[in-house]
C-alpha cells in the first residue's frame, strides 16, 4: 500500500448525454428490465407446470432464466439510479457488483456449455440419452456450474480488493474490472494478466466445449437422409446456438484480449447490450424458435383466457 490511502467512494460516470436523453433512457431501460424479469419468470413457470417441458434441456433453460433475472438485476437498478444522477457507489458495493456480475456471467457460460453437451447427446446418442442425462446428472451438472463460477470469482475479487485506489471516477455505468483498474495507485500488470487468464479459462473453455459439441451435432445432422429429419434436428438446437453466438460474440470482444486497456466507450455499448438487452433476448429467442415452448405458451394463454371469460360471466350469474 505504501503511502497511498485507498478510496472508499467512487463515482460511476455512466453516459455523457443530455438530461432529456437520460430521462428517455431511464424509461427505455426500466421497461426492458420489467419485460426481462417478466419473460424469464414466465419461462421458469412454464418449465415447472408443463409436463412436456420436464426434460433436461428445459431444466437447464429454467436455470438460465433464473440466472438472467439476477444477472440483469445486478446491473440495471444501479444503472437506473445513475441516470437519476445518483452516481455514487462504495468500494464494498463496487466489489459486490463485480463479484455477482462475473459469477453469474461465468455460470451462464458453463450452463451454455452443458446445454451444448445435452444437445450433442440428444442428437448423436438418442438411444442412450435418457439413461445418461437423468435427473441426478442434471442436478450435478447445474450444481457444478453455479459452485465453480462463484468460488472462482471469489478469489478474483479478493485479489482486486487488495489494490490501493487513488482515483474516484469509474468511466463506466457499472463497476467493471478494466475501468476500475485504471484508478489503481500501483502497477496492475500482474492483476491484468490474472484477469485475462481468468477470462480465457472461463469463456474459451466453455466455448471450446460448445464448438466441439456442435461439430459432432452438425456432422450427425448432415448424415440424416431426409430434409425433414435434418430440419427437425436443427430446430432442437437453433435457439441455443443463437444465444451462444450473441453472448460469446460480445463478451469475447470485451474481455478476451491481451490487455484490459481497451476502448471503454465501445465497452460501454457492448456492456449495455450484454447486461440489459441479452437477458431479454434469451427468453424471446427460446419462445420464437422452440416449438414445445411456443405450445406451452399457447396452452397457458388459452387457460388464462378461459378463466377471464368465466370470471366475467360469474358475477352476472
Amino acid at each position: 500500500m505504501g503511502n497511498h490511502s485507498t478510496q472508499t467512494i467512487f463515482h460511476l460516470l455512466g453516459f455523457s448525454i443530455a438530461p432529456e436523453l437520460q430521462a428517455l433512457l431511464f424509461f427505455i431501460f426500466i421497461s426492458i428490465y420489467i419485460l426481462t424479469v417478466s419473460a424469464n419468470i414466465t419461462i421458469i413457470m412454464l418449465v415447472r407446470v408443463d409436463h412436456r417441458l420436464h426434460a433436461p434441456m428445459y431444466l437447464f433453460l429454467g436455470h438460465l432464466s433464473f440466472l438472467e433475472i439476477w444477472y440483469t438485476s445486478t446491473i440495471v437498478p444501479k444503472l437506473l439510479a445513475n441516470l437519476m444522477q445518483n452516481k455514487i457507489i462504495s468500494l464494498s458495493g463496487c466489489l459486490a457488483q463485480i463479484y455477482f456480475y462475473f459469477s453469474l456471467g461465468s455460470t451462464e457460460f458453463f450452463l451454455l456449455g452443458v446445454m451444448a453437451v445435452d444437445r450433442y447427446l440428444a442428437i448423436c446418442n438418442p438411444l442412450r440419452y435418457t439413461t445418461i442425462m437423468n435427473g441426478r446428472v442434471c442436478l450435478q451438472a447445474t450444481t457444478a456450474c453455479w459452485s465453480v463460477a462463484f468460488v472462482a470469482v471469489f478469489f478474483l475479487v479478493i485479489l482486486i480488493s487488495q489494490l490501493p485506489f487513488c482515483g474516484t471516477d469509474v468511466n463506466h455505468f457499472f463497476c467493471d474490472i478494466p475501468p476500475l483498474l485504471k484508478l489503481c495507485c500501483q502497477d496492475t500488470q500482474v492483476v491484468e494478466k490474472v484477469v485475462f487468464l481468468f477470462a480465457c479459462s472461463i469463456i474459451l473453455s466453455s466455448f471450446l466445449v460448445t464448438i466441439i459439441s456442435y461439430f459432432f451435432i452438425v456432422s450427425t445432422i448432415l448424415k440424416i437422409p431426409s430434409n425433414k429429419g435434418r430440419r427437425k434436428a436443427f430446430s432442437t438446437c437453433a435457439s441455443h446456438f443463437t444465444v451462444v453466438v450473441i453472448l460469446y460474440g460480445t463478451v469475447i470482444f470485451i474481455y478476451v484480449r491481451p490487455s484490459v486497456a481497451s476502448p471503454l466507450n465501445i465497452n460501454k455499448v457492448l456492456g449495455l447490450f450484454n447486461t440489459v438487452v441479452t437477458p431479454l433476448l434469451n427468453p424471446i429467442i427460446y419462445c420464437l424458435r422452440n416449438k414445445e415452448v411456443k405450445e406451452a405458451v399457447r396452452k397457458v394463454l388459452k387457460k388464462l383466457a378461459a378463466l377471464a371469460r368465466n370470471g366475467a360471466i360469474h358475477p352476472i350469474m
